[in-house]
This record gives structure tokens, C-alpha cells and sequence, in this order.
């Protein structure tokens, strides 16, 4: 065991833990967050997709070790009340269907917006094809993303 202090959704979190365990356990397990999902235990899926420092990593299998001083966001870190424009786009464009990808869905949406924010089609594609959607709502995904581009989804 060993003693971390992370920085989650902008707050500093302590807590022991095996240096090898997958920053996903530290989150759920240890300090409550269930937000990043498991899905597939290999990074293939992205249910687990957080952010460090702004870029998409899946938390499956990176080692709770490695965050170092990175900030971790989970899905509940992106706005207090669901006000961030991609949030705001998924509920217009009814893109959730059972739910259970939708937090690194949109959490790869707005990084991909922060980087490229006004995506092309092909962009969108890129940005988004490491994220599994086992129900297929991919179209309004897309749909999606272009409305929180318009809406100022880089915020």
C-alpha cells in the first residue's frame, strides 16, 4: 500500500492504495465517484474515459501510479449542474439510449471540442472512435457534438 493525494474534479483527494491499481478502482472504489464506468477491463470500450489535464485517458488500466500531479475530471467534474454545452447538447438531441458509456462519451466529447472547436465530420469520427456505444446512437453523437460546437461547447 501506498499513500496518494490526487487532484479529482478540482478537489485534493487522499487515499492509500496498491501503487498498481487502475485509477478507475481508486475512483469508485475508494473515493466514491461512479461516474467512469467499467466496461471492458482492457481499454477498448472507454466507458472509463476520464480526463488528465484535458486529454481522454481510460482508466480501466492506467495505474493509479502514473496520475502523479495530473488533474483527474470525471463526468461529475465537468459542470455542477449539467450546464456545459456538450451536456446540454446530449439532453436536446436525446442521445442516450441505455446510458452506460454516456459519461466517457461526453467527457471525450469536450475534450475533442476544446482541441477542434468547430470539428468536421471526419474529426468528429477520429475524436470519438475510441468510444464504444453498444446501443448505436453514434448518429446523435455526432449531432450532438455539432450542437454544443455552436452553443460554445470548448468552454
Amino acid at each position: 500500500m501506498a499513500k496518494f493525494s490526487i487532484n479529482v474534479n478540482g478537489q485534493k483527494r487522499d487515499f492509500d492504495a496498491d501503487p498498481d491499481m487502475p485509477l478507475l478502482w481508486a475512483l469508485r472504489d475508494l473515493l466514491d465517484i461512479k461516474g467512469p464506468k467499467y466496461g471492458c477491463g482492457v481499454g477498448d470500450c472507454a466507458a472509463c474515459t476520464v480526463l488528465l489535464d484535458g486529454k481522454t485517458h481510460k482508466s480501466c488500466f492506467l495505474p493509479v501510479s502514473e496520475v502523479k500531479n495530473q488533474k483527474v475530471m470525471t463526468i461529475e467534474g465537468l459542470s455542477k449542474d449539467g450546464s456545459h454545452p456538450v451536456q446540454q447538447a446530449w439532453i436536446e438531441e436525446d442521445v442516450p439510449q441505455c446510458g452506460y458509456c454516456q459519461g466517457g462519451q461526453i467527457l471525450a466529447a469536450a475534450a475533442l471540442l476544446k482541441a477542434k472547436p468547430n470539428p468536421t465530420d471526419a474529426e468528429i469520427d477520429a475524436g470519438m472512435g475510441a468510444n464504444l456505444c453498444r446501443c448505436g446512437t453514434y448518429p446523435r453523437i455526432k449531432k450532438a457534438i455539432k450542437r454544443a460546437a455552436k452553443m460554445g461547447g470548448s468552454k
